[in-house]
Parts: C-alpha cells; structure tokens; sequence
C-alpha cells in the first residue's frame, strides 16, 4: 500500500510538472494520451514564463526538472527529427551535455574522499569549471602530477538515489501492466525494466565504464576509423573516471564537419561500419551513441565518449540477427520471417508466408531511399500493430541494440540525410553472412565443436577417475577380487582408462579431419 501510495504521488508530480511547462504535446500521438494530456491540462495551467517558449524548449526544461531518467529519455529523442520535427530535436539536444553543473566543492569532496588525498597530490591542475554536465556526471579538464592531459568524470551527488526511485516507479508501472492488461504481456515489460535497472546499475560505478572503454579500445586497436581515449586506471574509481584527453568535432555539426575538409557521407559509412563490427565482430557494442557522446577529427576518424551503456550479442544472435538484415536488405522476406520463427520470436503456429507479407508492407517504404524521405513515425506505428496480430515476442536482451540502432541512425539524419546508413553497412552484412553462414561458416563451427569436445575429454577422464577410486572406498561396495578385476590396480588405472577413450577420440580427430576436407 505504501508502495502504491508513493509511486501514484510520483506520477502526479511528474504530471504537474509536464503540464506547467506545457510540454504534454508528445502524448498526443494516441487517443488515451491525448485525454490524459487534457486532463492535466486542466488541473494544472502552464506557468506564464513558458507560454511563449518553444515545444522543444518547454519539453528540455521539464525533462531536467524530472531528474537523470527523465534526462536520457530526451537524450534518445534528441536524434529522431523524423518523429518530433528538426526544432524539437534540435532543443532536446541540449539535454546531451549542456546541464546546469553541479558545484566544484562537491566533485573536490568526491576525489579526495576516493582517493584518501588532497587533489592536489593527484592532479597538479584541475579546471573547476566543467567542460560538459550530463545527465549521470559532469567532465572536468586536468593535468596529472606526470604531465598528462586528461578528462575527469565525476559522478553527480545524489545520482543513484534518483535513479532507485525512478526505476521502482517503472517496476511497479510494469506490474501493473502486467496485472492488468493482458495484451501487453508479450512486451514483457517487467524484463524490459530490468535490463534498464541492470544497466544504470553498471553506470552508477564509473571502474565499470573504465573496463568497458578499455575492452572497446582492444578491440578496434589500431583502427584508423575508430578511437576510444585511454583509461587512467591510477586516478580511476566507483565515483571518478580519469581518461585521455581528445578533441573533435560534435558528429552532429555537419558544418564544422564540411569546413575541417572531412566529407560527412564518409562519415555516416565509417559509423555505420563502426557499428556493424561491434555488434557482429566483438559482440560488444556502445549503448548510448547520440551526439554528445561522438566526436570527428581533421582527418575522419570517429572519436568515442562515454561507455556507461554498453550491450552485448552472443554468437547465435549476431547469426539471427545477420540473417534478418540480409533478408530485409535483399528483399528475402521469406527468409526474414522464418528467421523469427526458427529465434521463436514469432509462435510456430503463425503463418509464416503472411508473416514474410508483413515484413514485406514494413521494409519496401524505407529500402533504397535516403534516411530524409523515411517515415519512422508511420513506421514503427505499422510495425506495433503487426507484432501484436502475429502475436511477437519482446526480446528484453536486443532492447539495448535497438536503442543503439535508433540512436545512430539519428546521428546519420543529422550528418548526411541523403544518405541510408543500413544500405552503406550491406556489404559488410554480406561479406559476414559468407562468411558465417557459407561453407567456411558451417566447417569452422562444425571444427570449433569438435575442438570443444576435445577440450572437454581430460575434464570428463578426471572426473571418471575420481569416480572410480570413489567407488572403491566404500562408494559402491564391492568384493576387492571384483574390483581388481573391474578397474585394475590404482598403478594400472590411468593406463586403461585411455584404453576405453581411445576409441571416442579417435573418432572425434577422424571427424574433424573430415569436415576440413
């Protein structure tokens, strides 16, 4: 009953605060919504001192007022144009990294409490006014006691409190969903909320971002498209993160981008290829990619910030997943839907031709065309009703991939709108496909199986072996003439027990060496 009582009052609040900043607009886009923006409408009236803002404007300014959560909701909706028109966006994007800063003493207090020594035996300089403020942390300029230039992040005060309280809001609007609304159980919000908790729960530990950013930069080592700064380990802990420090050009300021001589399209096909090797090459991809967070250098290459969303993909996914793009970008719609059936994302009962027909009515608007002339609105409405009559299944685990999907896209409507970003990424799809799905794929899957096995021989002989001596001290009684005459003597034992799984490898090497030929 508490429980009720507190999460009504925090919607209540987060109404009030919407309809005094006129910014109810975005509820709009369904009937229900729209009823419940009157409502609020009527019980509270704007403030005079917004009447005469932006929509864009009034939305930011109530967002920050709700707090970090609310924050990153219009961090996402910053790089959609195509849904809330270019002013809107072009307002919410100050939401990215230009919040109110939060004061010098705070973050001091921070790093000298973390560190157990005063900051001026860590840093010999420390710029006290940020250079940027988000949602989570704001980011100060410093020099180390060796000379190095770096970047500071420092978590804001009273961040993880806002962030329990929003997301128990969400659970708790989750169950009811759940309880009461039957229809939207395929949407499994409850996982849906979960995989959010876990994520903020890895981004309120900046040592968590500082591992994820090292693992990136391994992963692209020595890529001339892609560079993550360096983590400064020494000055890194749950509350400060100490990186290199780099410079760029915001990804999403297509004229800065056009004077440095740095073609935008070329951009757009780096990021896009960027994208597609973390997801389909490492499994593990950036998270939170809008304009704030990626920069461009002079000579093209696209410069990372801020790894505490991160996602990853498992080798049967980023198949699933393959096999999707390059059925919709091929036009095999008949592929597409029985890779949704085969991923039991769509019930087996389904029928599958109608389903390839749906998917048909879904990618034919977009294929081929520059991201400027796609509808995404119209889009994702067609794609809602056709996953509830085919009765499609939330998949809690791909939630952040799609986000990271949406949100690159945005970066390429801002940067190079003739442009689609997913066709320039189809030849990297399919060089994958050959490579995975072809005959190769299937010979090296088959041998990494077969390795596998292999690898597991010793672990299972060991454990046969225990067994046995397990048995012969009273595990299994037995008369010890039996027992010799069974096993053998304990000197013999590891003799014999390859006499019985000789055969098993050997078939296993034959097996192998025949799937290579």
């Amino acid at each position: 009953m508490l429980r009720d009582l507190r999460n009504f009052a925090r919607l209540w609040a987060i109404g009030r605060t919407l309809a005094r900043h006129d910014a109810l607009f975005l509820l709009n886009i369904h009937p229900a919504g729209a009823f419940v923006a009157r409502s609020c409408g009527l019980i509270w009236r704007p403030r005079k001192a917004v009447k005469t803002m932006r929509p864009g404007l009034r939305l930011a300014m109530a967002l920050a007022e709700l707090g970090p959560t609310f924050i990153k909701f219009g961090q996402a909706l910053s790089t959609r144009a195509d849904l809330l028109g270019d002013e809107v966006a072009a307002d919410l994007s100050e939401l990215q990294d230009r919040l109110p800063p939060f004061p010098f003493k705070d973050a001091k207090a921070a790093i000298e409490t973390d560190f157990a020594r005063p900051i001026a035996a860590i840093f010999a300089s420390f710029e006290e006014t940020p250079v940027a403020a988000a949602s989570i942390a704001q980011v100060h300029f410093a020099v180390t006691t060796e000379g190095a230039q770096v970047a500071v992040k420092v978590l804001r005060p009273g961040v993880k409190l806002a962030f329990v309280r929003d997301i128990d809001l969400m659970f708790w609007m989750a169950e009811k969903a759940e309880r009461y609304a039957p229809k939207l159980r395929r949407l499994k919000p409850l996982e849906v909320v979960e995989t959010f908790a876990e994520s903020v729960n890895l981004e309120m530990d900046l040592r968590f971002e500082a591992a994820a950013a090292q693992e990136l930069k391994e992963d692209f080592a020595g890529s001339p498209i892609f560079y993550v700064p360096a983590i400064d380990w020494q000055r890194t802990s749950e509350r400060i993160l100490t990186m290199e420090r780099v410079s760029g050009i915001r990804v999403d300021d297509r004229a800065a981008v056009t004077a440095a001589g740095v073609d935008p399209v070329q951009v757009v096909k780096n990021a896009a290829e960027i994208f597609f090797r973390m997801v389909f090459d490492h499994g593990f991809f950036h998270a939170d990619m809008h304009p704030g967070n990626l920069f461009v250098t002079p000579q093209g290459t696209v410069i990372a910030m801020d790894f505490g969303i991160m996602g990853r993909v498992d080798g049967e996914t980023q198949k699933t997943l393959g096999e999707m793009l390059l059925g919709f970008l091929t036009r095999d719609y008949k592929l597409v839907a029985d890779v949704h059936v085969r991923a039991g994302f769509v019930p087996t009962e389904k029928d599958v031709d109608m389903f390839a027909q749906a998917c048909r009515s879904i990618a034919e608007p977009i294929l081929g065309k520059p991201i400027a002339e796609i509808t995404i609105a119209k889009l994702l409405g067609q794609l809602f009703r056709v996953t509830e009559t085919f009765e499609m299944q939330a998949q809690p685990q791909l939630l952040l991939l799609q986000k990271s999907m949406l949100l690159a896209e945005g970066v390429g409507r801002n940067l190079a709108p003739e442009v689609n970003m997913w066709e320039l990424a189809r030849p990297l799809i399919e060089g994958w496909m050959r490579a995975r799905l072809g005959p190769e794929g299937r010979t090296m899957d088959a041998l990494t199986g077969v390795l596998s096995t292999l690898r597991a021989l010793p672990r299972v002989i060991a454990r046969m072996d225990a067994i046995t001596a397990d048995m012969e001290q009273g595990g299994l009684r037995l008369h010890p003439d039996s027992a010799r005459a069974i096993f053998g003597q304990a000197s013999e034992r590891r003799g014999r027990r390859w006499l019985f799984w000789a055969p098993w490898i050997l078939a296993a090497i034959l097996g192998a060496a025949l799937i290579l030929n």
